[in-house]
């Protein structure tokens, strides 16, 4: 990004002929290898990430072409059909309104798997017999499959939406608690004395000195929630919704339109790709300020 800002503040610096006004910009030779470098240095970072989605696509379509016979139901599983109902389903908006449903969901559940996190992360860090107390319990029910919640989800909570985003809220919530509380526990000891000196009360140590020590740990567990989350999120919308990719996914089962099906997957693939690229750029940014 700072090469491409580099380049545009050097390309409206750039020198124009007289009496030609704002049309005539002429490019000098720093600023066009500037821009040059700019562009190639982009490439390299995106080629091989594309070269690699190409080279799955056509072991995929090998696979099926030479693996599976023309009347097995597993033909019905190729990249051509998936790709065509992808376009045709992306023209009518289907898959758009199940994508928003899901995004909506794992937005919810995160919130809340943050609103929790944080706070007991927090206590845990800072409280040593706190943390020693809970460690057992935290490691017990961790390693429990947050879809393993859903008939206790089902019982509370009823269908519709609020179990669904318990069962994300489960499954994001113990990496925002662990690395909250090794953020908390890392603090360097001088920091705090030094702002007790001084006479910060609970509120401003926990603002202006606790929070930027911890925010790279807190950051870094949104973004490790982020990606547990979209993993839970779409066996959770099978149960009880009708709207969502998960559901989008039985629904084609249901009417065999494997094709559909496929597509289906492709799109949470691609989303949850996104979503992590995201998180990355985001969390790193604000880690950094």
């Amino acid at each position: 990004m700072s090469a491409l800002g580099t380049a545009g503040r050097l390309l409206g610096r750039a020198g124009r002929s007289p009496g030609r006004g704002s049309a005539g910009v002429v490019l000098g030779p720093a600023a066009g290898r500037l821009v040059g470098a700019a562009v190639l240095g982009l490439a390299r970072r995106i080629v091989p990430g594309l070269a690699g989605l190409v080279v799955v696509g056509v072991l995929w379509w090998l696979a099926v072409e030479l693996l599976v016979g023309e009347e097995s139901l597993l033909a019905r599983f190729g990249p051509a059909d998936a790709a065509a109902t992808l376009l045709r389903l992306a023209g009518e908006g289907t898959l758009t309104l199940h994508a928003v449903a899901s995004l909506r969901r794992i937005v919810a559940g995160l919130a809340l798997a943050a609103a929790l996190g944080i706070p007991v992360g927090l206590l845990f860090g800072a409280s040593r017999l706190a943390g020693a107390a809970a460690g057992p319990a935290v490691g017990l029910v961790r390693m429990i499959s947050p879809l393993s919640w859903t008939p206790i989800a089902i019982i509370v909570f009823g269908v519709g939406d609020a179990p669904v985003v318990f069962l994300v809220a489960v499954g994001a919530v113990w990496p925002i608690v662990l690395n909250t509380a090794a953020g908390v526990a890392h603090l360097d000891p001088a920091w705090l004395r030094v702002a007790r000196s001084l006479g910060a009360t609970r509120g401003e140590t926990l603002r202006h000195v606790v929070w930027p020590g911890i925010r790279p740990n807190v950051l870094t567990g949104l973004r490790l929630a982020t990606g547990l989350a979209w993993v839970v999120l779409v066996p959770a919308e099978m149960l009880g919704v009708d709207s969502g990719l998960g559901y989008r996914i039985l629904d084609a089962r249901d009417r065999f339109a494997y094709d559909e099906l496929v597509a289906t997957i492709i799109v949470i693939g691609l989303l949850g790709l996104l979503l992590d690229l995201v998180a990355r750029r985001v969390f790193a940014a604000r880690g950094a300020g």
